[in-house]
């Protein structure tokens, strides 16, 4: 029996952390894992190449990388902003369709809108053959045509596929300004142009400078266009390094370039935002009111939306679906099916655990109060901004020495080989696809419990309810459509994504993604074309859910 005089209490600081702690530090750990484990690699290489990599292919790498990524921001932002500037400041003929039109380009991932491209413009191609039967070429050497596998074919691509993502922000920053700021300039002498460069798209160049961030960075994190393309950037770089030089270090090395870049992307949108900021100080924010627009300028108006979406959406679905409908067998090839199912169990797989283990994370940060978990939530949302190729390296070497050391152990246990649980399965590529999407749901659920007074958690505890109770009774019932929008987008994304699922898959697994990568760089776009229009209907559902939003 023990003297209650003299039982020994421990200081509140040496007490046992709780599960919450615990378990989110776990999952703040995995999801930074990768990005460490790549400066790791790259700082002690098996065999350091990195003065050869800077004295031959990595300047070109790098100068092609920065080209493609400011040339594609510039042109997006001019899209985005200019048809933005036109559905909220006017109003034409068709305006409220192209609204949301204007959308649909997401929807479509770029490399699949350049498979399409070179399709339709390729010497064999429609354009040209028409050109020639009209003009009586003989041949290519009748006539000039340009390039199609170019950098600039890439630029063109890549920006009609992501100038949705400025249009979106800026879109937002217009309707937020007041229309008496415009009224004023308009006082003053300033006509539709001078109001437009002097003062609405001052007040919007935060979001612009935002969009163009998020382009930029979607730029680099391209493999599947500039592939196709010819042109030799970091991603492409790593892939050659890895898969042909066979040299991990030299493809991780490349890889913290990479890293370098997306931490100056993400610096300079910061620092815009901090130079830019204005303030609205009138009590009362007066809506602007569309100014409507008749015959040229109403034409020019609705031409100037239309024409972003014919080319970044309508053609290269067009030319994707004569392809599709052309070769119907293609529809009932087995292959097709089982990439379908492998797709559907890698990105479901994925956008469940990323909900939970955002949940966990933010629901953990809550109830703790942990100063440590705090810090390193938000740090937890770089994976987004990481490019796949960067987090397929992060991942496989930690996993493969994982799986390595656990099959080791069990062999000398029990004398069974149980071979590669992680690294000879596709686990490894819902880990990637959970740490890249992992700030959607950290944003999302941490937005959606935000709103969810505390109070709630007091009446919920004082009623018997423990931690965990309250979470499932009480909270989740209330952010479940925010979940759910969260989960939908991980899924889209996990469906479109490229680079981390060619590195990471095992042996003969396809997925709809590396199904048209590997039919389309063959030259086959009639095989390509089933799995092609499947990605694309999968990623309108984030359209749908905006336009919804939106009403």
């Amino acid at each position: 029996m023990v003297d209650e005089t003299t039982r020994i209490y421990l200081p509140r600081r040496l007490r046992w952390p709780s599960v919450w702690t615990i378990g989110a530090l776990v999952i703040a750990a995995l999801v930074l894992l990768p990005l460490v484990s790549v400066m790791w690699i790259a700082a002690f290489p098996s065999e350091n190449i990195w003065g050869q990599l800077v004295q031959t292919t990595l300047p070109r790498y790098l100068k092609n990388s920065i080209v493609l990524m400011f040339s594609t921001g510039i042109l997006a932002a001019l899209i985005g902003s200019g048809a933005a500037w036109l559905v909220v400041m006017t109003r034409f003929p068709g305006r409220r369709i192209l609204e949301w039109a204007l959308l649909m380009p997401l929807a479509l991932p770029a490399y699949i809108g350049a498979y399409a491209l070179v399709d339709f413009l390729e010497y064999a191609g429609p354009v040209q053959t028409f050109l020639r039967e009209v003009f009586g070429w003989q041949d290519a050497r009748a006539y000039w045509f340009p390039e199609i596998r170019s950098m600039w074919a890439a630029v063109f691509v890549l920006s009609l596929s992501m100038y949705p993502y400025v249009y979106l922000l800026v879109r937002a920053a217009f309707r937020e300004q007041s229309a008496n700021m415009l009224e004023v300039a308009r006082a003053l002498g300033a006509g539709p142009w001078g109001i437009f460069l002097r003062v609405a798209l001052p007040l919007a160049r935060p979001a612009i400078a935002a969009g163009m961030a998020i382009v930029m960075m979607e730029a680099l994190n391209d493999f599947g266009t500039v592939d196709y393309f010819a042109v030799q950037t970091l991603t492409t770089g790593i892939f050659t390094t890895w898969l042909q030089a066979y040299n991990a270090g030299g493809a991780a090395q490349i890889a913290v370039v990479m890293l370098g870049l997306v931490l100056f992307l993400a610096v300079f949108e910061k620092a815009s935002r901090r130079r830019r900021r204005f303030h609205n100080i009138s009590a009362r924010r007066v809506p602007v009111k569309p100014t409507q627009l008749y015959g040229a300028g109403a034409v020019l108006a609705m031409v100037a939306c239309i024409l972003p979406v014919l080319f970044g959406f309508v053609l290269p679905f067009g030319v994707i679906l004569s392809h599709a409908l052309d070769n119907p067998d293609y529809w009932v090839d087995e292959g097709l099916w089982r990439a379908i199912f492998n797709t559907i169990v890698l990105a479901g797989s994925a956008a469940i655990i990323t909900i939970l283990g955002a949940l966990f994370l933010v629901y953990g940060v809550r109830q703790t109060k942990s100063r440590l978990l705090r810090i390193l939530m938000p740090v937890t949302s770089i994976g987004y901004a990481a490019p796949g190729a960067v987090l397929a390296i992060g991942i496989l070497f930690p996993l493969a020495a994982f799986d390595t050391a656990l099959a080791d152990t069990i062999e000398a246990w029990t004398g069974v080989d149980i071979g590669l649980l992680f690294t000879g399965s596709a686990a490894a590529v819902v880990f990637a696809y959970s740490v890249r999407f992992f700030a959607i749901g950290l944003g999302s659920v941490d937005s959606a419990l935000g709103r969810v007074t505390p109070s709630m958690d007091m009446a919920s505890r004082s009623l018997g309810r423990g931690i965990g109770q309250t979470l499932r009774e009480i909270h989740v019932p209330l952010i479940r459509g925010s979940v759910l929008v969260a989960a939908t987008l991980i899924f889209v994304d996990g469906v479109k994504e490229l680079p981390a699922t060619l590195i990471l898959r095992p042996f003969n697994f396809d997925t709809l993604a590396i199904r048209v990568y590997s039919h389309a760089s063959l030259e086959n776009l009639g095989e390509a074309a089933p799995a092609a229009i499947l990605v694309t209907l999968v990623g309108l559902l984030p359209v749908l859910l905006l336009a919804r939003s939106g009403r």
